[in-house]
């Protein structure tokens, strides 16, 4: 736990096992396990919804999709409102452990009325709960790792991240769904509990990077004393590999500077101010299309296959390891990219690729040869993992890196601490605001001109997502500067 101490004191004792439990490895790992159990827990729920829907709450199958994709709209819903009150705490509190541990609180009371419920209000209310514990983890989960590493190895330590918790992604469906069809919905609580269990101690287990550095303790003595300094309060600084290959854009510091004598709110929650760049509105962009894509295929697949195939949850939960076992495998490989390369051409590469399985994807159809039409729907899903695992970090990275500059320039206006809780706050809202549109754009398109074209339209968004990353992210490309006379 994170341990303040009186400056009188003349040698405070530092907590056992600061040194571990300070290091960089733990704090990501902590980090990772609070993500995980998000991811877990939503995965968990996903194919067995429908079902619990069905044998618990006696809904008709005809109303199956649409009481699905509201539960999901929920959760995102939720989640997209508590964000930036969850920023706002975090970067005026001391400690980014105290709200971390309080959204395990509102999961474990999630948790609770998902197993105990018995009627759509109480599933509701639990999806609402565990909305708010999602937007907690994913905004101070991700300006803890901020603080930890800062920026030059953001993309990496995102893409390992990632990794890491699409394990949950891929596992959590498929357990779900396979403990739910040989034990019932009781062992599939029982794994959620066991989970929080461990994600409680590690939270209450980890001290953050600034509190050791009170007690004197330099946990990573790699990294120079100064350069862990600004890490650790997310500062800008010249030797910055983001920086350093930054385009020609990011040399006129004027785009950078903020206004004085700005509005009470805008000082209240000072990195709005940011929200003018288009880097940083279409790295925005890019978070919702990654959670609305994410979102229609949880709202789809699962009905989906079973109108095809008559899948039940155990299969539902086995076809989502293709479309997620990408993101395990190829996640930090597309993280170091990101660092190596910049954003732009993960991004660009990500959504023109993805548009493509998008559109076979109305090819699977019910046959007499099911074997072979599952292998299609499969491979597809794999395509569409392979470019979905380029989009995991390229919108944080860039988030991060714009809204670096602008507190370099302007640190007056940002205070003494740099704005990364509220900046993944917006981050997060982005991303729920593509959770909560996901569902119930699955739901209106595919009862309303299939599931073949709801997919079209989706490769059409990507598209147009993947020209404004082309235009926008990491600064505009060459071939635009020099149209401007700016090369």
């Amino acid at each position: 736990m994170s341990t303040s101490h009186d400056s009188s004191s003349p040698s405070p004792k530092p907590p056992t096992g600061i040194r571990w439990r300070s290091s960089t490895l733990f704090i990501l790992s902590t980090v990772g396990m609070g993500l995980f159990t998000d991811l877990f827990l939503y995965g968990l729920i996903v194919p067995i919804m429908p079902f619990i829907l069905r044998d618990r709450i006696g809904v008709p199958h005809s109303q199956i999709q649409s009481h699905t994709s509201i539960l999901l709209a929920c959760y995102a819903g939720a989640s997209m409102l508590s964000c930036v009150p969850a920023g706002i705490i975090a970067d005026r509190l001391a400690t980014r452990q105290l709200p971390f541990l309080g959204g395990l609180v509102a999961l474990l009371a999630s948790t609770v009325l998902l197993f105990a419920g018995r009627s759509i209000g109480l599933l509701i209310l639990a999806r609402v709960f565990q909305g708010i514990s999602g937007a907690v983890v994913w905004t101070v989960g991700l300006a803890l790792v901020m603080d930890t590493v800062g920026s030059e190895r953001l993309g990496v330590a995102m893409g390992s991240i990632f990794s890491i918790i699409s394990v949950g992604q891929v596992v959590s469906p498929v357990l779900g769904g396979v403990v739910y069809k040989k034990a019932g919905s009781g062992a599939v609580f029982a794994m959620a509990f066991g989970l929080l269990v461990v994600d409680f101690l590690m939270r209450l287990a980890v001290v953050e990077k600034s509190a050791s550095a009170e007690y004197g303790i330099v946990v990573d003595p790699s990294a120079p004393a100064d350069e862990a300094e600004n890490q650790n309060n997310g500062e800008a600084n010249e030797e910055s590999p983001l920086l350093r290959k930054s385009s020609d854009d990011d040399n006129d510091i004027e785009q950078w500077k903020i206004p004085p004598n700005q509005p009470t709110w805008v000082r209240r929650f000072p990195v709005i101010s940011c929200l003018k760049h288009p880097r940083l509105l279409t790295a925005q962009g890019v978070a919702i299309m990654q959670a609305l894509l994410l979102s229609i295929f949880d709202a789809s697949l699962p009905t989906e296959a079973h109108d095809l195939f008559g899948f039940d949850s155990l299969q539902a939960g086995i076809l989502f390891a293709p479309l997620l076992l990408p993101l395990l495998l190829l996640g930090p490989l597309a993280g170091k990219a990101v660092d190596i390369y910049g954003v732009k051409p993960a991004s660009l590469l990500g959504f023109t690729t993805l548009s493509i399985p998008l559109l076979l994807l109305r090819t699977p159809h019910a046959s007499s040869d099911s074997f072979s039409e599952i292998l299609k729907l499969s491979a597809l899903l794999l395509l569409c993992g392979c470019s979905l695992s380029l989009l995991s970090s390229p919108s944080i990275v860039e988030s991060g890196h714009v809204v670096e500059l602008y507190y370099r320039y302007n640190r007056a206006h940002f205070g003494s601490r740099s704005p990364y809780a509220q900046l993944y706050a917006v981050n997060s809202v982005a991303s729920y605001l593509g959770l909560t549109i996901g569902p119930l754009m699955a739901a209106a398109l595919r009862e309303s001109v299939g599931y073949g074209n709801m997919n079209a339209v989706v490769a059409g968004l990507c598209l147009g997502m993947g020209a404004l990353s082309w235009v926008y992210l990491g600064g505009k490309p060459r071939m635009l500067l020099w149209k401007r006379g700016r090369v």
